[in-house]
């Protein structure tokens, strides 16, 4: 939790999940050298109970709503390409039109910056393609009352996030999807397929924090095992828990 909220680089993701049958959520924050799993439900309360009052790096998540007190967010772009891609090869004349013109300005995004990260001057990027997300951000204006259920949906994801699709042209630096995160729920997702997630609220405890020291071991490129060996063992001297592995890098 400390290293979390301290990061200059912070991913989250959300997926669901059962506890006794009720409906909660499993959530990711991770970065370089931790990740830290919470259960709870899906609200803005979980992230201010993670990231505190002071988080002050960047972090890049979905456009779920709870994260958007976030001062400095990054919005992941695969997710938005999927749904502009699944618009552009629909029916809706006015959803096609927006899903080419969405893809088209994230592709010029993911080009300049890749050049940028390449070596060519990153300076006055925002600027220089102003005209272009100029014209996207009036097609979803006009969009965003449109008849056609998705093709308004985007729109306004487009425009309640508006900002955080472009930081990447100032900061061609930080990332572009929220890969790390998605990564680091995958094992787990497929714990919840085979064990059906968990069934008292000690179990779901006990569960997130053993994720959460897994997967932190694993960034850290130290095993697990001998870890939890020892602070089993230490706790049942009556001895305090040994501090986490340091990073083996």
């Amino acid at each position: 939790l400390t290293t979390v909220r301290h990061v200059e680089l912070l991913y989250a993701d959300e997926t669901s999940w059962k506890e006794h049958g009720k409906l909660l959520w499993l959530w990711v924050f991770t970065c370089a050298t931790a990740t830290l799993f919470i259960v709870g439900r899906r609200s803005r309360e979980i992230v201010q109970q993670v990231l505190g009052e002071g988080f002050s790096g960047w972090l890049m998540s979905d456009g779920y709503w709870a994260y958007r007190d976030i001062d400095q967010r990054l919005r992941c772009l695969p997710h938005v390409i999927r749904k502009a891609r699944a618009l552009e090869e629909g029916f809706d004349a006015e959803g096609r039109a927006l899903g080419r013109q969405v893809l088209d300005v994230i592709a010029t995004v993911m080009h300049v910056v890749y050049e940028a990260r390449g070596g060519s001057p990153p300076g006055g990027l925002r600027a220089r393609h102003a005209p272009m997300l100029k014209g996207l951000l009036e097609q979803c204006l006009r969009l965003a009352h449109a008849r056609h259920e998705k093709t308004r949906a985007l729109a306004r994801e487009m425009l309640n996030d508006w900002d955080t699709f472009w930081v990447v042209l100032e900061h061609p630096e930080l990332p572009l999807s929220n890969n790390e995160a998605e990564r680091a729920l995958r094992h787990w997702v497929i714990a919840r397929r085979i064990g059906m997630g968990t069934r008292t609220e000690q179990g779901t405890r006990a569960f997130a924090l053993l994720a959460s020291v897994i997967e932190t071991c694993r960034k850290r490129r130290v095993s697990p095992w001998p870890y939890l060996a020892e602070v089993i063992r230490q706790r049942r001297k009556g001895l305090p828990a040994p501090p986490m592995p340091a990073p083996a890098f």
